[in-house]
């Protein structure tokens, strides 16, 4: 099988009443169940379209041919305004961007808790392709995919079994214990707040890991995963 992209869009009929700001959206580069999201509604919206022998596919197999899942007349409408051609990744990572955007987020809140989002775009090529580059670096982030991310800003610290017990987060010294002996530094409350799909991103992987013990790989990955929401929040 060969990459595809998905964005990953909820409805927030599913979560009325629990007063929380709209954030369900994501990226995948992998088949996502339908609970990605908080309480469900996860729709994944393919970025390609593969054919083998006249049958649709996901993902590529050896002699497919792929298409943009994208309406042929959203391509000649932007053409045509900013008169040259964009590509299906650009689209994607354009509306990533918008999506991801406060200004979009507040402006569309009342609608956002009904429906499905709805994308403007913009007549101004400049800006488009400002947001698509935006878009793209957060795509690369949400993937883990990004090189800022081989850098951490986040470091785990303590001598231990390295068994997540008791997960407790001192907002003044910016650690997340995971047990009595052993935390992770440098996550700020912004970071440590952060949500997608109505789930709290520090704490839900740690409490999903609850009584395992971590191994270096997904030490690693957990510092990346900080790194990563500690971008998002200033790309936003």
């Amino acid at each position: 099988m060969k990459y595809n992209l998905a964005l990953c869009v909820g409805r927030a009929g599913q979560v009325v009443g629990l007063e929380k700001p709209w954030n369900i959206v994501f990226c995948s580069s992998h088949m996502e169940d339908f609970n990605l999201f908080y309480r469900g509604g996860n729709v994944n919206f393919p970025l390609y379209i593969y054919r083998s022998k006249g049958e649709k596919s996901l993902f590529y197999i050896e002699g497919d041919e792929k298409e943009p899942n994208i309406n042929p007349e959203l391509f000649k409408s932007l053409s045509k305004t900013y008169k040259r051609e964009v590509s299906p990744e650009e689209i994607f990572y354009y509306i990533y961007a918008v999506l991801y955007s406060e200004t979009y987020r507040t402006k569309y809140a009342e609608f956002l808790k009904i429906d499905f989002p709805r994308v403007p775009f913009t007549k101004k090529y400049k800006l488009f392709k400002k947001m698509s580059q935006h878009g793209n670096k957060l795509v690369d982030l949400h993937l883990l995919e990004s090189q800022d991310l081989d850098v951490p800003i986040a470091r785990f610290q303590g001598k231990g079994d390295n068994l997540v017990k008791k997960l407790k987060y001192d907002d003044k010294a910016g650690h997340i214990h995971i047990n009595e002996e052993q935390y992770f530094e440098s996550i700020s409350q912004s970071v440590w707040n952060y949500q997608i799909g109505g789930y709290q991103v520090c704490e839900k992987w740690l409490k999903d890991r609850k009584e395992r013990i971590l191994s270096l790989d997904e030490i690693q990955t957990y510092c990346r995963i900080v790194t990563a929401i500690q971008k998002t929040i200033e790309i936003q």
